[in-house]
This record gives structure tokens, C-alpha cells and sequence, in this order.
């Protein structure tokens, strides 16, 4: 069984990738209405946006099958693991919840505002999809993380850097709604030519705004990397886990700047949504190790002094 859970989780790890990517495709190529105000059933005449959006409903329709059975056999068969049944059922919940949404800009208008929201709730069914893999790996391995110490100060690091990355991809993503992707003609100011210039549209203050979060994301990352080298620097797993994630930041500000040096090339913002969606997949794994960590020392704590249990 444990086999099966394996593939199925890495289909279904793969099958949300595919989400978030047709999720911005969709959004890039503004073919939401693409099927016309009907939903789920898809309506109108052969078009390049017609297929885009039905092969995004299709495939966030298959995923949605194959996390709900992930799911379900996750809860009985790795139920045992702490956080295996949270992950299910986040996975499952979040999973649904951005279809709902999907649903209801397709029936009734929604703002910008509104649509946003639905890649960063995407993106969370991505991450607990994400987690219930590796624990399902993990079951039948030597190497278990549940020993890890954190230090305090990086846990509280890592728990304020993925609350805040959600904001970045908010805004992010409001970019792509509001189409200001290309709203300014320079990096990294709106305009070289006018580099003091105060004089921006709407538009042009949503994507200098998300450039600023995403710069505050970089540097707090690459800090935060220093940190941990210094503090953590037995443990493999710290280590290589924040080098890679100080390179998918920064593959991800280069692709945020290749965005406008290509014109919007297509490609290019595809892969600006998966670096960031890789790059959270990974924080909220340290998020899990983390609370590993906690729990870890307080179950120590208490082994050392019986009177501090509750």
C-alpha cells in the first residue's frame, strides 16, 4: 500500500503543478471566459482560449480526483503520523475551495481583487499536497526529521517569511488580473528615463509594490540563509534546504525581471508561478520541521522536569 501511496502522491504532487501553471496561463492569456459564463460545462466556438480553459478545467478536475483518493488513503493508512490527517484534509479543502472561486468568477463578475485570492489558495492545496508526499517517503526511511532541532529565532523566521510570502504572491497575482504586468517599461524602476518620477498609474504602483515585497523576500531569504549556515551548520538537511531556497528566489527575481526585458514573454511568466510555487513548497516544509522542533523540545523539556506538563 505504501507503494501506491508513493505513486499517488507524486501524481498528485505533479497534478497541482499543472493547476497552478494552467491556473496562470489561463489568467496570462485571459482565457477565464473562455468557455463562456458556463460552468463546468464549457460553451462557444473552437478558440485558442476555449481550450485553455477547458484543459484547465480538466486537469484541476482530474487533480481534485486524485488528491480526494491521496487523501482518503493518507488518513488510513499514515493516519498514525501527526500531521498526516491536518494535510489531508487542508489538501482536499483548499483544493475545492479555489475550484469554488474558479466556479464563481465564471458565473458572476468578481473583481481583480476577488481573483487574486485564487493562486495563493491553489497554492496552499499545492504545499499540503507537497507535505503529504514527502511524509508518506518518509515512513519507511531511516532518516527522520522529527529529531531536528530549530533554533527558536529561525522558527520564528520561517513562520513570518511564508506568512509574508503569501502577501507577495497576492500581489503578484494582482498584477496579472489587473494586466500590469508590462504597466512599466523599466527594472528595477518603472521608468529608467524618469528614475524620481511619482507620476504612476494604478497599475504601475500594483507591480512597483510587488517589486518591493519581492525585494524585501529576497534579502530576507539570503539573510536568513546566513543565519542558518551559521547556526545550523551540522545539519544537511538546513543547509541544502535554504541554499536551494535562496536559488529559487533568485531565479524567481530574474524571471520577475525577464518578464519585462522579454515583453511578457509567455514562457518566461510561466515559470516566474513555478519557481515561486516551488519556492513555498519549501517553506512551508521548514514550517513542518519546525514544528517538529517544537514539539521535540517540549517533549524534552518535559522529560526533564515531569511537573511542566499541563
Amino acid at each position: 500500500m505504501i507503494k501506491l501511496l508513493k505513486r499517488l502522491s507524486i501524481l498528485a504532487t505533479f497534478s497541482m503543478i499543472l493547476v497552478l501553471i494552467g491556473g496562470a496561463l489561463v489568467t496570462k492569456t485571459d482565457s477565464g471566459m473562455g468557455c463562456g459564463a458556463n460552468w463546468p460545462f464549457c460553451e462557444g466556438e473552437i478558440s485558442a482560449q476555449l481550450i485553455i480553459e477547458l484543459s484547465h478545467r480538466l486537469i484541476s478536475g482530474l487533480a481534485a480526483i486524485i488528491v480526494f483518493f491521496l487523501s482518503i488513503l493518507s488518513w488510513k493508512f499514515i493516519g498514525h503520523i501527526r500531521e498526516a490527517k491536518l494535510l489531508a484534509f487542508i489538501s482536499i479543502f483548499f483544493l475545492v475551495l479555489q475550484a469554488l472561486i474558479g466556479a464563481a468568477a465564471v458565473l458572476w463578475s468578481q473583481s481583480d481583487f476577488v481573483l487574486a485570492l485564487h493562486f495563493g489558495i491553489s497554492l496552499i492545496s499545492f504545499a499540503a499536497v507537497f507535505l503529504l508526499t514527502l511524509l508518506i517517503f518518509e515512513v519507511d526511511q531511516k532518516y527522520d526529521a522529527r529529531s531536528l532541532v530549530i533554533n527558536k529565532k529561525i522558527r520564528l523566521h520561517i513562520y513570518g517569511l511564508t506568512l509574508y510570502i503569501l502577501i507577495v504572491v497576492y500581489t503578484g497575482a494582482l498584477v496579472r488580473h489587473i494586466d500590469s504586468s508590462l504597466a512599466c517599461s523599466g527594472w528595477p524602476l518603472c521608468d529608467n528615463s524618469q528614475p524620481f518620477s511619482t507620476q504612476l498609474h494604478f497599475g504601475q504602483w500594483v507591480q512597483m509594490g510587488h517589486r518591493f515585497l519581492a525585494g524585501i523576500a529576497f534579502i530576507w531569504t539570503i539573510l536568513l540563509f546566513n543565519k542558518v549556515r551559521k547556526t545550523h551548520k551540522n545539519s544537511r538537511v538546513m543547509f541544502y534546504g535554504w541554499l536551494i531556497a535562496s536559488l529559487l528566489i533568485s531565479c524567481q527575481v530574474l524571471l520577475g525581471a525577464f518578464i519585462i526585458f522579454t515583453v511578457g514573454n509567455l514562457l518566461v511568466a510561466l515559470l516566474h508561478a513555478l519557481f515561486i510555487t516551488l519556492y513555498f513548497g519549501l517553506l512551508c516544509y521548514f514550517i513542518l520541521l519546525s514544528n517538529r522542533s517544537f514539539q521535540f523540545e517540549k517533549k524534552n523539556t518535559q522529560e526533564i522536569d515531569p511537573h511542566l506538563k499541563l
